[in-house]
């Protein structure tokens, strides 16, 4: 019996001795995203192996920016929607979209027994202007010699001036249409016209098929010409009387690149959009050098003015849930960096530097780690 209770005493006691030692186990570890103390320490061979790099707080310049967004474009000049201006069918079409094409050479043809009708009627009329003609000039003698009657001369008169008329409006249809009156006079006659290219550039839209009809209200093909192109901006009334001309430009395609480029405000819009936004022109610098395309979708910053802050490299500084931090160099004895980690509060970020907004913690010989920080800073 005595045997028994020694037993259960010496159980419980060492179960009890068990959960004392997993209590404290439990508690010795306690996570904490307070500002740390604890030296983090990096050998000289580990910083010149790693490229780390010291730095202090600087004075820097930063840009007061309006955020806009817009498209790439091209001037109204540089567009162009062919139409035919009689109605007919397409007998021939030698392009498709993305070709490039030339101002002058022909885009398509169209065929109309009306063109036929057309050169008829002016064939006929360029004939009997030289009869009525011949007829107005005789009359005109004969009144002076009195030997016609006004009338007579007048009806000379007004049959050539109006067959003149009639020759000078069939000749210009003809010119429209591309046909030549001199051909025509010459008594050659066509059933198709051409459709020259308006413009030189590329072919953005071909909205006809061979064989199809097409009115002049139907557009053909359309043209753009990207040898000069710009920025499109839509800015907010609230912020247009900050924007002023040759003010900088810095803008993105992000669809299609990480790069950003610079232009330069050439006009401001005077006209507010239903949306409460105004148009502004911008000038892309060394537009030539990228292959930029008429609609691509832009973000774009304008900038208005500049500011001087305090700020560091953004190498320098490491964000973990939302919060920043910084590594202090505190000493260094012999070979040994003596680093801590420090919170600090940030403004905005522009291209390789942040804003430090509580400059005032440090001193101005305070140095940081500018470079190799993000292996270091732990949660």
């Amino acid at each position: 019996m005595q045997r028994t209770l020694y037993k259960i005493t010496l159980i419980t006691f060492l179960f009890s001795f068990y959960n004392c030692g997993t209590k404290e186990k439990e508690t010795a570890v306690v996570p904490s995203n307070e500002n740390s103390e604890e030296s983090i320490q990096i050998s000289q061979t580990q910083f010149e192996q790693n490229n780390m790099q010291l730095g202090m707080l600087k004075e820097r310049t930063f840009p007061n920016t309006i955020q806009v967004s817009g498209m790439i474009d091209v001037p109204p000049e540089n567009k162009a929607v062919v139409n035919a201006t009689m109605g007919g069918y397409i007998k021939k079409l030698s392009y498709l979209e993305g070709d490039t094409i030339k101002k002058g050479q022909v885009l398509a043809t169209i065929e109309n027994p009306e063109f036929v009708s057309l050169q008829q009627e002016y064939s006929e009329i360029h004939e009997r202007l030289t009869f009525l003609k011949s007829e107005y000039e005789r009359q005109k003698t004969m009144l002076d010699e009195k030997i016609t009657s006004q009338k007579s001369f007048l009806k000379a008169e007004s049959d050539y001036k109006t067959a003149v008329a009639t020759y000078n409006g069939l000749r210009a249809q003809l010119k429209i249409l591309n046909i030549s009156p001199s051909a025509v006079e010459k008594g050659i006659i066509t059933a198709s016209a051409p459709i020259y290219a308006p413009i030189s550039g590329s072919i953005t839209k071909v909205n006809v098929t061979k064989g199809a009809y097409i009115s002049p209200a139907n557009p053909i093909v359309e043209i753009i010409d990207n040898s000069h192109i710009h920025l499109e901006l839509s800015v907010f009334e609230k912020d247009i009387l900050k924007v002023k001309k040759e003010q900088t430009i810095e803008f993105s395609i992000s669809e299609a690149t990480a790069e950003t480029f610079q232009a330069t405000v050439h006009l401001v819009g005077t006209a507010i959009e239903p949306n409460r936004t105004i148009k502004v022109h911008g000038h892309i610098e060394n537009e030539t050098a990228y292959h930029f395309l008429t609609g691509m979708f832009v973000e774009a910053n304008i900038i208005t003015d500049t500011f001087k802050a305090m700020a560091l490299p953004n190498e320098a500084i490491i964000t973990i849930d939302d919060i920043a931090y910084v590594l202090l160099l505190q000493k260094k004895e012999g070979n040994t960096y003596h680093f801590t980690q420090q919170q600090i509060e940030i403004g905005a970020r522009y291209n390789t530097h942040t804003i430090v907004k509580n400059p005032e913690r440090f001193s101005a010989k305070t140095q940081f780690l500018t470079k190799g920080a993000f292996n270091l800073i732990s949660e």
